[in-house]
């Protein structure tokens, strides 16, 4: 079995290669041998002390290692041993198997709950994301100046999404705007489940306050995921009629749009799903 050693990290950015190379090997001794001296590094590479502490120095500002003070305490006259560790971070450049354990999970909740069962779990799986894109864009309401005019809620949401990983960007068109994710941190899992789309389309929707249509998903083999926010007809007349409009709020993650007598039961806005052909 090959060592995990011999697998290569992600190398260092900003590195030259022969020193992002070195300093993948440093990491992966770490890994697999646990914290380490740096004299305890130079015998295993074979390179002088001072050589693997640059590298070891150049790791901790990347936050990939941490050093801390050996047990045992001083050494000699000298300063006192130090070993080293990989951070959580520094793990997270080597290989996993998130993906796999997930679509195990999923499908192994299909085979015995169903579709409506997988959704439940996207559902909650979103959850924690809703509420903090939902204090976001809240906040944003609230802090807005009076009189400064509306505050663009899909460019709030992106810079949001930003904050979670999605590299997201708004855009306004003619039609009304679009919210792009350059980034899915779950998309080989949204691949064969689809419900995560669908639950993610659902907190956009909420969160902007309008009914939204996909039109591309890049678990579905499409560059970035592309999200339609159709321009609010009903406030737009309202303002040329010389009404002093005011665009829905956002509803906070987690409770239903209050109903008035004989109106639906949904807690979304409707969601209009299409894709463009991969």
């Amino acid at each position: 079995m090959e060592s995990v050693a011999a697998r290569a990290a992600v190398p260092s950015a900003g590195a030259p290669a022969e020193d992002g190379r070195t300093r993948d090997r440093v990491s992966s001794l770490l890994l697999e041998h646990g914290p380490q001296t740096a004299a305890e590094l130079a015998g295993r590479l074979g390179i002088s002390p001072a050589a693997v502490r640059r590298h070891l120095d150049g790791l901790v500002a990347a936050g990939r290692v941490t050093e801390r003070e050996a047990p045992g305490g001083q050494r000699g006259r000298g300063r006192p041993a130090r070993r080293f560790a990989l951070t959580d971070a520094g793990r997270e450049s080597f290989p996993h198997a998130y993906d796999d354990l997930a679509l195990t999970a999923l499908r192994f909740v299909a085979e015995h709950g169903g579709p409506d069962a997988v959704r439940a779990v996207a559902e909650q799986q979103l959850s924690g994301l809703a509420q903090r894109c939902s204090t976001a864009v809240e906040s944003a309401l609230e802090e807005a100046a009076p009189g400064a005019g509306e505050v663009d809620r899909a460019q709030v949401l992106a810079v949001a999404l930003t904050a979670e990983g999605y590299a997201a960007t708004a855009s306004a068109i003619s039609s009304g705007g679009q919210l792009c994710q350059h980034h899915c941190p779950v998309a080989h899992v949204a691949a064969e489940f689809p419900q995560l789309c669908e639950a993610e389309t659902a907190v956009i929707s909420r969160l902007v306050g309008t009914h939204v249509q996909r039109l591309a998903t890049i678990a579905h083999g499409d560059g970035i995921c592309t999200t339609h926010i159709p321009a609010q007809l009903a406030l737009r007349a309202g303002l040329r009629a010389g009404n002093k409009a005011t665009p829905a709020r956002p509803v906070p993650a987690g409770r239903a749009t209050p109903s008035g007598a004989g109106a639906s039961t949904r807690t979304t806005p409707s969601i209009d799903r299409e894709r463009t052909p991969a």
